[in-house]
């Protein structure tokens, strides 16, 4: 069986199967603000779904960074840095046009629920 979470039409914010949840791409509420901003609202969002799911960012699996502009990766990892665990998931990061020019970061998470 498969649980949905934020569900439409499109998308929805994860799916849930056996013990593992899989997190669609989350991008920032406010376009406005720098890499770091974005992605700290990213992160928190990230939060509030694995906690829904039954689990946390302890448990990520796996994660997939995507920044319009790599240059802006330092600045990503200091809050990324400061937000994982002491081990961190498995991780790609890579550079990719994004749906909205102002949107600075995307990540999507893979993670156990215990």
């Amino acid at each position: 069986m498969i649980k949905r979470l934020g569900p439409g039409k499109r998308l929805s914010q994860a799916s849930i199967h056996g013990n593992t949840v899989y997190l669609a791409g989350q991008v920032p509420d406010e376009y406005s603000g720098d890499v770091k901003t974005q992605t700290k609202q990213v992160l928190d969002k990230i939060d509030a779904l694995l906690k829904e799911a039954g689990t946390d960012k302890n448990n990520i699996l796996s994660a997939t960074v995507w920044l319009p502009d790599i240059n802006d990766r330092d600045a990503m990892n200091t809050i990324w840095d400061a937000w994982v665990p002491a081990v961190g998931p498995a991780r790609a990061c890579v550079e990719s046009k994004l749906a909205d020019p102002a949107i600075k970061v995307e990540i999507a998470v893979i993670a156990a629920i215990p």
